[in-house]
């Protein structure tokens, strides 16, 4: 379990901060007002794929404030999605202070990801984000390569899989869970990064966001929804990624090779 969860007004945006870490910022008003930048660039990957507004099957492995359910609702109505959340007091705060828009279909599960995912029919699910942190680091469960196995069990033939990860400069961290990810998809599977300039170079903690497809990735119009961001943001494409994690191995339950994300500097 987290800590108390904080709700702090600013104007028609709520912050939900949990310790001293943020997790989530919602507005009621305008569900498409993404205020994180890593929110922003999850978004740009998921219209790259998946055109408005089809509904989509969306299986989302950490929830908070449902900041991306409430925005999938918004730009793809009738979209049936599962929130995987074992947090179940900031669930029912959320539910509180933040109610959802009338009509939605977000079911919240009170589970872990490890438990939620292996529980989900095999393609069930066109999209699975992961963007669940624990004191600031996703747990080491949540990329191993057996748990991307089951990931790839859920997601359907077209799917796509999208984590949010922190890493230090290097990028070592997110090369090994793009290792794991184009292993457990199978031949053929892409890997893409998408960030902010200064983390995509290597100049600073940050986060990046992880896209991993069984087929090609459309890099144009993921670049070009890049170019309309407020902040310099860029995309490394699936040779690049390979290149860059050249001897990169994906993290293993079963050989006890696991770790957290990088911690957030001090």
């Amino acid at each position: 379990m987290t800590d108390v969860a904080d709700f702090e007004r600013d104007g028609d945006v709520t912050w939900i901060r949990i310790g001293e870490h943020p997790q989530s910022a919602v507005s009621l008003s305008d569900p498409e007002l993404l205020v994180f930048e890593y929110v922003q660039h999850l978004a740009l990957c998921i219209d790259a794929v998946f055109p408005r507004p089809e509904p989509l099957r969306v299986t989302h492995v950490g929830g908070a404030g449902l900041t991306l359910a409430r925005w999938m609702h918004a730009t793809r109505p009738g979209s049936p999605q599962i929130v995987l959340e074992p947090d179940v007091p900031l669930t029912e705060t959320v539910r509180r202070e933040l109610p959802l828009p009338r009509g939605h279909r977000i079911r919240v599960r009170p589970v872990r990801g490890e438990e939620g995912i292996a529980g989900l029919a095999p393609a069930s699910a066109d999209l699975v984000i992961l963007d669940a942190y624990v004191d600031g680091q996703v747990p080491a469960a949540l990329t191993t390569f057996e748990w991307l196995g089951e990931v790839g069990r859920v997601l359907a033939p077209g799917g796509m899989f999208l984590a949010n990860l922190g890493d230090r400069p290097g990028l070592r961290y997110a090369a090994r869970v793009a290792s794991g990810a184009r292993a457990a998809l199978g031949p053929g599977a892409q890997t893409a990064y998408v960030g902010l300039h200064h983390v995509l170079k290597g100049k600073g903690f940050g986060n990046l966001v992880l896209a991993a497809t069984r087929r090609p990735l459309p890099l144009f119009e993921m670049r070009r929804a890049t170019a309309r961001l407020a902040l310099p943001t860029g995309v490394v494409g699936p040779t690049e990624v390979l290149s860059r994690g050249a001897g990169a191995y994906p993290f293993s339950a079963a050989a006890g090779d696991t770790a957290d994300s990088p911690a957030p500097p001090t």
